[in-house]
């Protein structure tokens, strides 16, 4: 009779407990169910990361933009800064546009290229004698010619940091009346490639962006060693910009941005590897992470953790201006790379085939730190750990 009631009692409790994990374990399940996306919406977010071949006109502008070096600043006496294979049937132009004058159409075996100069969107490339411009994205295999001297391909060293004092406003050009491509919050922590007449020029997606320096405060130097002047210089920055667009799908990835940054931010020790999808990792609904675009060999599809891309990639190129961070993993998102970054310097993550590790191969500690406001900005800031710890 008693060992009844007892069995009665356990089966009872049994079913009562066993019901919370039948629970708990039904949305670990639905966390890692495929995401659904209609077509519509995977449209949409085509916009926000591919690459439209077709793009290649710059925004109209009202006042003065940055220039890069024209052609004829380039000779057969150039030393070359790369080499690059260029994509079989692909041309060289007179001008930065593909509506320009061809200059050679590039064919057969023998079509490895000196790289002269590499801009935002077009590399100046030296092909038997032909001196012309081509697409970053027409390029392949870019190998450095003296690795002494001349930084990794694609690296974009930052002059300043600085915050935001006010609205500020992205620009097509250095004009207050011209057009933006983004409004940053009073607060926005953002990186500077270099100042030009009171203004400040920023890599914007595969083309750049201009910042009145009175929108801006707290103007700090990057360093352009390893060896800060004091505890508030980071040794490297770099800051990526995205689409504001306030539809479901993108308020997604922006949150996912944002929680990205907030579980990176740390200190690494000498030696030490950041493994980031197991740093930032799992991408899912427990760690907060919304359903969003992902971008996987040039194709978008819906999935937990979207957006967490444009962090790893921003990441990657703050460490390739440090020669003491050695990259172990990297792989981009496709032939044409991300758009809000200019081509061959995206680093893909959300697998053990995606992924972005590196290592602290200098002698000191360094604090990597990710910043975002939810506004359009995404800033990356590598600082000495021990001299930044003693300045702040």
């Amino acid at each position: 009779m008693y060992w009844k009631k007892a069995m009665a009692l356990l089966l009872s409790l049994a079913l009562v407990l066993g019901s919370l994990p039948l629970t708990l374990a039904q949305e670990a399940d639905d966390e890692d169910e495929p995401v659904s996306a209609t077509e519509e919406e995977l449209n949409e977010a085509r916009s926000l990361d591919e690459v439209n071949e077709d793009d290649d006109d710059e925004p109209d502008h009202m006042g003065e933009v940055y220039s890069e070096p024209p052609l004829e600043e380039f000779d057969q006496q150039t030393p070359a800064l790369y080499t690059a294979l260029i994509k079989d049937n692909y041309s060289l132009f007179r001008e930065r546009s593909l509506e320009s004058a061809k200059l050679v159409t590039v064919r057969g075996n023998d079509r490895r290229a000196d790289i002269l100069h590499v801009g935002v969107a077009w590399v100046v490339a030296r092909w038997k004698k032909v001196i012309g411009f081509i697409k970053r994205d027409h390029i392949s295999e870019v190998r450095v010619v003296n690795e002494a001297s001349t930084s990794p391909y694609g690296v974009e060293k930052a002059a300043y940091i600085a915050k935001t004092s006010t609205v500020a406003h992205v620009r097509h050009s250095m004009d207050a009346e011209d057009e933006c491509w983004v409004v940053l919050n009073p607060g926005t922590v953002l990186s500077i490639w270099k100042i030009i007449d009171g203004w400040a020029v920023v890599n914007y997606w595969r083309s750049y962006g201009y910042i009145d320096m009175q929108e801006l405060t707290d103007l700090i130097p990057v360093s352009p060693t390893d060896s800060p002047v004091r505890g508030d210089t980071p040794i490297a920055a770099f800051t990526s910009y995205y689409s504001m667009k306030m539809t479901e799908i993108n308020i997604n990835r922006i949150i996912n941005i944002e929680v990205a940054c907030d579980r990176l931010t740390r200190v690494m020790q000498p030696g030490e590897r950041l493994n980031f999808n197991e740093m930032v990792g799992p991408y899912k609904a427990a760690n907060g992470y919304k359903p969003a675009p992902v971008l996987i060999n040039g194709e978008t599809k819906p999935g937990y953790g979207g957006g967490t891309c444009q962090v790893s990639s921003t990441l990657y190129n703050a460490c390739l201006q440090l020669p003491g961070i050695s990259i172990l993993q990297r792989r981009p998102h496709g032939p044409s790379g991300a758009a809000y970054l200019p081509h061959g310097v995206d680093a893909a993550v959300g697998n053990k085939d995606l992924n972005l590790v590196f290592r602290n191969d200098y002698d000191f500690p360094i604090r990597v730190e990710g910043h975002t406001s939810s506004d359009g900005a995404l800033c990356m800031i590598i600082y000495r750990a021990d001299t930044y710890a003693a300045g702040r």
